[in-house]
């Protein structure tokens, strides 16, 4: 089969859609040396995917849009598949071409847009309400990345629940453990302390960092610890409530926002940090945390139904803005190596549960029953 897949997240540094795209892609060609697979995009690909060892029948094509400026998905894509002879598109990130209904397979991560469209920026969450009704119509077949998420895709858009398919993503091979003497050198360039706690996430308020800066000032107001909180990720949108309280409260000192980082950098972090946390209100799977747990971090996380799906016991589970509870939790870590060792073994054994090889081969089958229709 000839298989085409959105491009376009991986024209931009990567978030989590990115990262899903990359390494689905690199492992369903790996699987299926027979079977060519092209990333398409109208934009220039981001220098990090030609970084990784080229795969023999994995393409990065640049479709031509100069004439069909704001058209990609009606016309330039649709023309580039018919003369490619694609069998199959793939839109990894929400969006699909006009063409062929009856071969599109699409992957809607979550439905943040259309549940909380406060929380994003007002044309992404109009172009959301507009454009993912009828995608998930024209698909032949849809896939989430949690049984959670597929249960809200089928109420909303009042699907059968054999269109779609709940495949379970996973953290990338680079994270695993890091000494800690092997972190103290970029611990050093970005300006972190030994004893830190983390945060990895778009600066955005679905994920819901004013909780977790609330929690955290009360555990320098009302303890002798002095931990680092370290903020790593790019700057998101309508965060202005979040600033606001770090100018008020007096926690400055004690934050490093240290902005988007690379994977060496992340693996370090993970790996040396006291506690990984990620409070997020929603979230379609979550793979931080699971990052975090594979380079052997203790994670405290949202008892939301997707985090409860992928986490399971193995991290500390509190309700969103649970400020109090989630206090407590920090500082419970911070005092009890031995809970940490717990809660480090645990989400090593989760994550083990969890692979890009399991998730192309369940895509594939996918492919299959949509390529024979």
């Amino acid at each position: 089969m000839r298989i085409g897949l959105d491009g376009y997240p991986l024209t931009e540094p990567r978030t989590g859609v990115g990262h899903y795209t990359f390494e689905l892609a690199r492992a369903l060609a790996r699987a299926h040396p027979a079977d060519q697979f092209e990333l398409i995009s109208p934009k220039p690909f981001n220098d990090y995917v030609f970084a990784r060892e080229p795969i023999a029948n994995l393409s990065f094509i640049k479709g031509k849009s100069s004439a069909i400026r704001g058209h990609w998905w009606s016309v330039g894509l649709p023309l580039y598949a018919k003369r490619a002879g694609l069998d199959l598109f793939h839109g990894t990130n929400f969006e699909l071409p006009l063409w062929n209904r009856r071969r599109t397979v699409l992957t809607i991560h979550d439905l943040s847009a259309l549940k909380y469209p406060e929380l994003h920026r007002p044309r992404l969450a109009r172009r959301a309400r507009v454009r993912l009704p009828l995608a998930a119509k024209l698909a032949r077949a849809i896939i989430t990345p949690t049984e959670a998420v597929k249960r809200e895709v089928c109420l909303r858009f009042r699907l059968k629940a054999e269109k779609v398919t709940a495949i379970h993503e996973a953290p990338r091979r680079v994270f695993q453990p890091l000494p800690l003497h092997q972190t103290l050198e970029i611990r050093k360039h970005l300006g972190i302390e030994n004893d830190f706690l983390l945060f990895v996430g778009t600066l955005e308020p679905r994920k819901n960092l004013l909780t977790l800066l609330k929690a955290f000032e009360q555990v320098l107001r009302h303890t002798s610890w002095r931990p680092q909180l370290v903020v790593a990720g790019g700057e998101g949108w309508l965060m202005d409530e979040t600033f606001s309280f770090l100018q008020e409260s007096g926690i400055s000192e004690h934050l490093r926002l240290a902005g988007y980082l690379d994977d060496k950098e992340l693996r370090a972090l993970y790996s040396s940090c006291k506690a990984f946390i990620y409070p997020s209100l929603y979230e379609g799977f979550g793979l931080p945390p699971l990052e975090a747990m594979a380079c052997g971090a203790p994670v405290v996380a949202t008892r939301i139904p997707a985090l409860q799906e992928t986490l399971g016991d193995a991290a500390i589970l509190l309700e969103p803005v649970d400020v109090d509870g989630l206090a407590r939790a920090i500082i419970d870590i911070l005092q009890s190596e031995d809970h940490r060792k717990v809660l480090i073994s645990a989400g090593i054994k989760q994550v083990a549960r969890f692979s890009w090889k399991d998730a192309a081969k369940q895509t594939y089958e996918i492919y299959q029953q949509v390529a024979s229709a």
